[in-house]
């Protein structure tokens, strides 16, 4: 059956790349409603944006959603992600400002506060989109696809210059928690020369080295405390996919392979499958589909403790 958060839960900090607090409060919802967020701070114009791939307009640095009256919310993967990997599929986001907090740069806070209230079934089918034959988008040496699986799989690979980072590849079924476990704690990342870049466009003004992000430079890890995991880097790109592929509208079956692939990429991905109507098919989810979904059988142990 679809699900909702059993009652509302606060979340308050700073947008990671406007700099700005805000107070951003998810309620449960009705059965059919999906993710929706309202941005409290607009007034005399719709305030509602869907989380739908059809409303992503910025995708280069993190995904933004706007609504045809140009409002709009940022940053929104990780906090999708944390929905998807627990389960959710039905809420309402209301948000005073036009960027998500990023906490510490994880879906983890955002996970364990949703599992704290609980998840509610609702008197309504959850339905899938069963992935029927590949679909595959490229730019250059980058690319990103979607093929028929059991369940949602994500194998990603990454390659950077910086030794600190290097080229990193894991690939992991998202079921029975796995989310949660592998993927949940890992934080955003970027190297030392893109900071510098992004701060020169006044961008990344929230963001604080150890803190929400972890920085490279060259064969260091500029960020006191270092890595959270070994391989931080590749799961942390892992969690922004399931975050992106969240914006389907409903759960996905099928295997997700990202190489050197970003947020724009899995978006003209997503693009690229319901353009085609012989690519996937709505299914009802049975017992046993539904049990290699995220978010089934989850519990809060399943979070990582964190520093």
């Amino acid at each position: 059956m679809q699900t909702t958060i059993r009652s509302a839960v606060t979340f308050t900090g700073t947008g990671l790349h406007s700099g700005r607090r805000a107070r951003m409060t998810v309620h449960p919802a009705s059965a059919e409603y999906g993710i929706w967020f309202r941005r409290t701070d607009v007034i005399g114009r719709d305030a509602m944006v869907q989380a739908h791939w059809s409303a992503v307009e910025n995708a280069r640095l993190c995904t933004e959603i706007a609504n045809a009256h140009g409002v709009r919310v940022s940053t929104i993967e990780h906090l999708m992600a944390a929905l998807a990997g627990c389960g959710i599929h039905n809420a309402l986001i209301e948000i005073d400002g036009p960027e998500v907090p990023i906490l510490d740069g994880s879906a983890a806070p955002f996970a364990a506060a949703f599992l704290a209230r609980g998840v509610r079934e609702l008197d309504a089918p959850l339905r899938c989109f069963e992935v029927l034959k590949p679909v595959e988008v490229r730019d250059g040496a980058a690319l990103a696809r979607l093929e028929p699986a059991e369940t949602l799989e994500i194998d990603f690979e990454i390659d950077f210059a910086d030794p600190a980072i290097g080229r990193q590849r894991k690939r992991l079924s998202m079921a029975n928690g796995a989310f949660l476990r592998e993927l949940s704690d890992c934080r955003t990342f970027c190297r030392q020369a893109d900071v510098d870049a992004m701060l020169a466009q006044g961008l990344a003004l929230g963001g604080t080295p150890g803190e929400n992000a972890v920085v490279f430079d060259g064969d260091r890890v500029v960020s006191p405390g270092g890595l959270r995991r070994a391989d931080e880097p590749v799961r942390h790109k892992m969690l922004d996919a399931l975050g992106d592929l969240a914006l389907a509208g409903a759960p996905i079956l099928g295997r997700y392979t990202g190489s050197r692939a970003g947020h724009a990429m899995t978006n003209r991905l997503l693009r690229a499958l319901f353009a085609d109507p012989t690519a996937y098919r709505i299914v009802e989810c049975d017992d046993a589909q539904r049990r290699l979904l995220p978010g089934t059988g989850v519990d809060r142990a399943d979070i990582p403790a964190v520093a």
